[in-house]
């Protein structure tokens, strides 16, 4: 009985010591694991970007010939165009332009007087808009410097020898890209390049001023490329 009585007190004492830890976990809230931040998703990045266009020169200028006050003017002529561009950002680019284009130098009254090959390449600094999907308008604004060369005259200056100098000119441009996938789309786009050059014949003592001036108005397939496969090549430029 004496050691019934013991095992008993020893019972209740150690459940006296136990109940207030015991009441404490019971007030605990569990503490819940927090979920695993999601993966982020980027975008992939494709720095270069080359198309391949048709485009129609439309000169919109007039020039003159000093001796006499007649008119100038260049006549219209459909090209294929090469544009390569790269993207730091994919907001912020710059676009070279490389063609070559035959025009017909008209005065008036007088018809085709020359007609001369023009190498104007032309550089670009580029805002692509991203908000819209896969229409991807931008604009653009840079320089152009053409060469001209191979002047064969003809008609009422058969006779003589035309030297067209060389010119330098502010361009602009405004266009978009549609994205059929991450590399494949069309293009479409419309440039004004102010071409402003002299020239002179030697053997008719003629000189003047060609506004050319022209209009690109082009459309054709875009391609880009050069990011890693299946992620950003920079993850801050998204």
């Amino acid at each position: 009985m004496k050691s019934y009585l013991t095992a008993s007190a020893a019972a209740i004492a150690l459940a006296l010591v136990c109940a207030p830890a015991f009441a404490a976990d019971l007030g605990k809230t569990p503490t819940k694991k927090a979920p695993p931040a999601p993966t982020p998703v980027v975008e992939p990045f494709d720095p270069f970007l080359i198309r391949v266009k048709g485009v129609a020169v439309v000169p919109d200028g007039k020039g003159k010939i000093n001796q006499n006050g007649v008119g100038i003017t260049a006549g219209d002529s459909f090209i294929p165009e090469l544009e390569l561009s790269y993207f730091f950002t994919k907001n912020l680019a710059v676009e070279a332009i490389c063609c070559l284009t035959r025009n017909a130098v008209k005065a008036e009254g007088l018809g085709t007087v020359a007609n001369a090959w023009l190498f104007p390449p032309t550089v670009l600094a580029q805002y692509h808009f991203t908000d819209f999907g896969a229409f991807k308008p931008y604009v653009g604004v840079g320089v152009n410097y053409t060469h001209y060369f191979d002047v064969d005259t003809t008609g009422a200056l058969s006779n003589t020898s035309m030297k067209i100098n060389d010119s330098w000119g502010v361009a602009g441009q405004v266009g978009f890209d549609y994205m059929i996938d991450r590399h494949w789309g069309f293009n479409f786009d419309v440039k004004r390049i102010y071409m402003e050059p002299s020239w002179k014949d030697a053997d008719a003592h003629l000189t003047g001023n060609a506004h050319i001036d022209p209009w690109l108005i082009g459309a054709g397939i875009t391609y880009r490329f050069g990011g890693p496969e299946g992620a950003s090549a920079v993850t801050a430029r998204y």
